[in-house]
């Protein structure tokens, strides 16, 4: 039974490599303009099947309405996303990607991938099977992709 002060080692070096694996995605989304929140927007708006609401936003986020309204203002901007009217509710708003959005979406997936093997780069094909075992068992959710 692993000790105390291992689970507390193993913590510390997690928090550690997610740190670096933020900053290798931070330095290779900028070339693209878009800040990893607002990657992350992009990505919750190509898996749904309708346009969401900004309150669905925020909470799928897990932040405040308003820092939802800040994204999306950025990333209207950026020309990735729209407003657009709810059909059935005028006074909702939802969000959907535009064509630019979508264009982004794969230079950040791109972009990603590369922000990934720059972590990975040392391990072998195998160590990288093990470890996406050990990842799937932690994160509890086997298979999941975004």
């Amino acid at each position: 039974m692993p000790t105390s002060e291992t689970s507390g080692l193993l913590a510390e070096r997690l928090l550690h490599l997610t740190r670096r694996l933020h900053r290798a995605q931070k330095r290779h989304l900028e070339p693209l303009g878009i800040t990893p929140a607002q990657s992350r927007l992009l990505r919750i708006l190509a898996h749904g099947d309708q346009p969401p609401r900004m309150a669905d936003l925020a909470q799928r986020l897990e932040v405040v309405p308003r820092a939802v309204t800040t994204l999306v203002d950025a990333l209207e901007a950026h020309g990735s996303v729209r407003r657009v009217p709810d059909p059935s509710n005028r006074r909702v708003v939802r969000v959907e990607l535009t064509d630019t959005g979508r264009s982004t979406l794969r230079a950040l997936r791109e972009a990603r991938r590369a922000a990934a093997e720059d972590i990975l780069a040392p391990l072998s094909d195998q160590q990288r099977e093990v470890l996406e075992q050990l990842l799937d068992t932690l994160s509890g959710t086997p298979d999941h992709r975004c």
